[in-house]
């Protein structure tokens, strides 16, 4: 769509005007929303959300036993403390938010059941021009909005990722994605084989063992866990001192950042020590003669991918009371009865469930354009993972791999707050970012080193990322631990930042 189409449509239909729209009322769109209230009070401010309700993945996913798989002290927000077990379930989640919404107002500035189709941004007026449909009703809804803050999530919610098997469509039983699990799925007495090794076949596991007949967990290769209680000794000594929920929420998330920034620390310096610590945490629950060196002992350091937190060791428990097991074999094919492994082995099963992943999903599979020019994600360069070259007033929410999301959702809420009264204060319209005349040479390279990190929905999903720079600046880094202090110090005026 041309500018002028775009101008002509936004004429024909009043449009709304605010000065930041949110895309999606998730962890991080709440977020935002509670951190425009707080710190630019008297900014105007809608949130359009598709679902029809907030929460993000903790209302779309619904599988057995959907839990967080890192501490809510650190994946909660920063300003509201959390007082329940660090583990916690997605309604426990959603009510914390839920909390959020009521305590601080927000709830008049969400809309629900709004999907967004186009996002076009008008040089000539500085303002973005959204068109969405009321899914409810069905009405095309238009607004335009000087900033646009995208806090959608980085996966396709409306699907999952499974692969495509041989003989699928023989399979006489149940095939089922954690992501779209069926109301009221029966699975009492039934065999179960879940294919994935990630936090989501780690959750479903053990909430369907001792219910099914038996649960196999099927994996291509093994992946990391760490275990421990569903509980924060530090943060229970401190209740019984009486001490306030507020001092005992940033107490607790300090010291777990600690931790985490030593453990993560250790996974670059001595990987070989940290895995055998992990592995001997391992055999003290399964015993000497479960085979850990095929079924849980990775090929990758730690730290390559996410390493999910297993509570109370519920996935091994399980499997050593025999109520799961473990597979590691790749499949051959499906039959008319369940799976044929490439080692010959057949799993019998009455219900599949791939666990195998999601759609990447940039900027919410909203098609976006600038000045009536298709906007090609790809070719832009990231500004700290949050900005990018060529796209005006606009920042996006992408959290954290190896710590927990809403960390660099807050750090984010606070650089675009900033960012915002900084325009006020110019008289400034329009921001964007661009390579400095000194990053002339430097390398240009993908989104993320897969060295460093390397998902499967991200290697997939590579080439609709934007680029990075060889330039710490111009990266999306895992380090929180730097960036908390950085962030806050950005020079506005730096000359990476454009203003008109």
């Amino acid at each position: 769509m041309s500018e002028a189409d775009t101008l002509a449509r936004t004429a024909a239909r009043p449009a709304e005007h605010f000065d930041v729209l949110i895309v999606g009322a998730g962890i991080s769109g709440v977020g935002g929303a509670y951190h425009l209230a707080t710190q630019c009070p008297g900014t105007s401010y809608v949130v359009l959300e598709a679902a029809e309700t907030f929460g993000g993945t903790w209302w779309t996913h619904k599988y057995p036993g959907i839990r967080s798989d890192s501490d809510l002290h650190t994946f909660g927000y920063r300003f509201k403390p959390w007082v329940g077990p660090p583990i916690a379930t997605a309604d426990e989640i959603r009510k914390y938010m839920g909390d959020v919404i009521e305590e601080n107002g927000l709830g008049s500035h969400i809309r629900y059941q709004h999907k967004i189709s186009s996002a076009s941004w008008s040089s000539a007026e500085n303002r973005w021009t959204i068109e969405a449909t009321n899914t409810a009703t069905g009405e095309a809804v238009v607004i335009t909005a000087q900033f646009l803050w995208m806090c959608q999530g980085y996966y396709r919610h409306a699907e999952g990722y499974t692969p495509e098997w041989p003989g699928m469509a023989s399979f006489q039983g149940s095939i089922v994605h954690p992501q779209s699990w069926p109301e009221g799925l029966d699975y009492t007495g039934k065999r179960v084989v879940v294919i994935g090794s990630g936090a989501s076949a780690a959750t479903i596991v053990p909430a369907m063992a001792g219910k099914a007949a038996h649960v196999t967990m099927l994996q291509r290769s093994p992946t990391y866990f760490r275990t421990g209680r569903n509980a924060i000794e530090l943060a229970e000594e401190l209740r019984k001192l009486g001490v306030e929920e507020t001092w005992i929420h940033e107490i607790t998330r300090r010291k777990i950042l600690l931790e985490q920034s030593v453990f993560t620390e250790r996974c670059f310096k001595e990987p070989e020590q940290v895995k055998q610590e992990m592995l001997a945490n391992l055999r003290s629950i399964l015993g000497p003669d479960y085979d850990i060196g095929t079924h849980f002992t990775p090929s990758y350091r730690p730290w390559r991918q996410r390493i999910a937190f297993v509570p109370d060791a519920d996935l091994f428990q399980a499997v050593a009371r025999g109520d799961a097991s473990v597979a590691t074999d790749e499949i051959e094919s499906f039959d008319a009865t369940g799976i044929q492994l490439k080692s010959g082995r057949h799993l019998d099963a009455d219900i599949i469930v791939t666990a195998t992943g999601f759609h990447l999903n940039v900027l919410g599979d909203i098609e976006f354009a600038i000045d009536g020019k298709p906007l090609a994600f790809h070719e832009t360069v990231t500004y700290r993972g949050m900005m990018f070259t060529g796209i005006p007033n606009l920042a996006w929410v992408f959290g954290y791999f190896r710590a927990s999301w809403t960390l660099r959702a807050d750090l984010v809420g606070d650089f675009v707050c900033r960012l915002l009264k900084h325009m006020q204060a110019k008289g400034a319209k329009r921001v964007e970012v661009a390579l400095r005349p000194e990053d002339a040479d430097m390398e240009i390279l993908p989104w993320i080193d897969p060295e460093n990190f390397n998902p499967g929905y991200l290697m997939r999903g590579m080439h609709l990322l934007p680029k990075r720079g060889a330039k710490y600046e111009w990266q999306h880094t895992q380090d929180y631990w730097r960036e908390k202090d950085e962030f806050p110090k950005i020079d506005l005026d730096g000359p990476e930042f454009l203003y008109r």
